[in-house]
């Protein structure tokens, strides 16, 4: 049998494809892995980002002011409940009412956007755009759509069975959650020692450095991005306030959310505003571009560079094919994830090396 490092890489490849063959065909043992990481990733998942929101405040009670951790935890769920209910209180009437007004004019809304649609295809230099467009015809988009619509009718009722399920699974995760943060809380630190355990003497400082490196990168990405986005949804809105864009309240939590979501998430969010401003003019689409661009000029070059720092180092290229990636192979979950599991495997890669080398 050939010999060299090159063929013992090639051995541990095929090695490792024929594992992966065999598991295959005992699929049936691993199946109850696999529901069971199916169940508990949203929470843990979210768990995780509550652990690495609430970790500062934790260590602020229980070491400056030598509270004890478990009450320093309670206090936190004390804190948060009571400024969610004043959130809620606050803005919630709001919302509601702008999310209820939303809803109750989306007949209106989508008979203003077939009036521009029927008008477009009335001008001229439309249709001769559309001439040009080889293999283009207009008559086929609206059958397509028209089936697109007739097979969601149809399947209504299986929709509506997974809304269900999709909320029972809501409520599932709702119960166990702060369970699994309150530990992860009190005894996540622990982890790491644990895992240092199972190296030998002469590598546990740099697998102590591995993992720091990776908490950081992790807490870094997380703490930022959930800040800036929160600036994003305040200064969104009062954009659209200012310019007096229907369901400003509405618009601004969905370009709140979507901007965790890197590059793309903030040009996700911008769509529905520019669709509402567009059933109301073109020029009100355009100050709502206006005001998402501004917005998010001040948030690339002041905010995020103060809140984030280059922690991360990753190339703004490297986070684009990330992202096209992820969203190929696991939709919006891929595209939340890509970024901060990329920063914890190149810390882990970039350190393996020392690793192995303190082992010879």
């Amino acid at each position: 049998m050939p010999q060299g490092k090159f063929f013992h890489v090639c051995y541990g490849i095929i090695l490792l494809l024929l594992i992966v063959y065999l598991g295959t065909l005992v699929d049936f043992i691993f199946q109850p892995i696999v529901v069971l990481v199916s169940t508990l990733f949203a929470p843990i998942i979210i768990a995780g980002v509550l652990f690495y929101l609430f970790r500062p405040v934790v260590h602020l009670l229980s070491g400056k002011l030598k509270i004890p951790r478990g009450l320093s935890i309670l206090i936190i769920y004390l804190s948060t409940a009571g400024i969610l209910t004043f959130l809620i209180l606050l803005v919630g009437p709001a919302l509601q009412n702008q999310f209820t007004g939303l809803v109750n004019n989306a007949p209106r809304l989508i008979n203003e956007a077939q009036r521009m649609i029927v008008e477009l295809q009335n001008q001229e230099w439309f249709n001769r755009f559309l001439d040009e467009m080889e293999g283009f015809s207009w008559s086929e988009v609206t059958s397509r759509a028209a089936e697109y619509a007739n097979e969601a009718l149809s399947n209504l009722g299986s929709n509506i069975a997974s809304v269900v399920g999709m909320i029972t699974s809501v409520v599932i995760v709702i119960i166990i959650l702060p369970f699994i943060l309150f530990y992860m809380l009190k005894e996540g630190e622990k982890a790491p020692e644990f895992i240092l355990r199972l190296l030998p003497a002469k590598q546990e400082k740099e697998g102590r450095r591995i993992l720091s490196d990776m908490d950081t990168a992790l807490s870094s990405y997380i703490q930022g991005q959930i800040i800036v986005s929160f600036f994003v949804g305040i200064c969104v809105y009062i954009g659209y306030v200012i310019i007096g864009l229907d369901y400003p309240l509405v618009l601004a939590a969905v370009a709140m959310f979507t901007n965790i979501i890197p590059f793309i998430g903030p040009w996700i969010g911008t769509f529905p505003g520019v669709i509402v401003g567009l059933l109301d003019s073109p020029f009100m689409a355009l100050l709502v571009i206006i005001v998402v661009v501004i917005v998010q000029q001040i948030e690339s070059n002041f905010i995020s560079p103060q809140v984030m720092g280059r922690k991360l180092q990753i190339h703004p290229l490297t986070i684009i094919l990330l992202l096209l990636v992820a969203a190929r192979f696991a939709g919006i979950v891929g595209l939340l994830l890509a970024v901060p599991t990329y920063a914890v495997a190149k810390v882990f890669v970039s350190h393996t090396y020392r690793l192995l080398k303190l082992r010879t």
